[in-house]
């Protein structure tokens, strides 16, 4: 039960982790313009709607969002899917009583974009707790003028 628990805690994160306006970094390269400073307030932005989306268990955001193609590997090293992302934000038996994302780093890489963040999670999935620190990789990947998750990675920490 707790590494079913622990998978549907993972898809709930991955799809939705958190943002908040603190302690955001941004590594520009070199020649840093205002077309990347904008493609970076686009990128903080999704990662705060991920957050809201988690919050009120959105399911729609994740169709909108994630790519088709789009995996994640859980902090138990298992693979999950667009679908089963969905399926167990949909499910209602994850619940998140607050988020704090700190620590956040967008890096660009053309079209593509890298978040790091650390996420501390307060919540609870079939009545255990799931609440504490965890650290994530997310990847953004701009398609026809969209932003999509293709990838996310989770790791919890101390």
């Amino acid at each position: 039960m707790i590494n079913k628990c622990a998978v549907l805690l993972f898809c709930v994160l991955a799809a939705l982790p958190a943002f908040s306006a603190q302690h955001v970094a941004v590594h520009p390269r070199p020649g840093f313009d205002s077309g990347e400073q904008e493609t970076i307030r686009q990128i903080v932005d999704m990662e705060r709607q991920c957050k809201e989306a988690s919050l009120h268990r959105d399911a729609d955001f994740s169709l909108r969002t994630l790519a088709d193609d789009y995996v994640a590997i859980t902090p138990l090293g298992q693979v999950t899917t667009k679908e089963e992302t969905v399926s167990a934000r949909r499910s209602g038996q994850l619940r998140y009583e607050s988020m704090n994302i700190t620590d956040m780093v967008v890096r660009l890489y053309g079209d593509t974009a890298v978040v790091t963040a650390r996420a501390d999670v307060k919540g609870h999935q079939l009545g255990e707790d799931f609440s504490g620190p965890y650290r994530y990789t997310r990847v953004w990947v701009r398609r026809n003028g969209h932003w999509q998750t293709v990838s996310y990675q989770a790791t919890v920490t101390q």
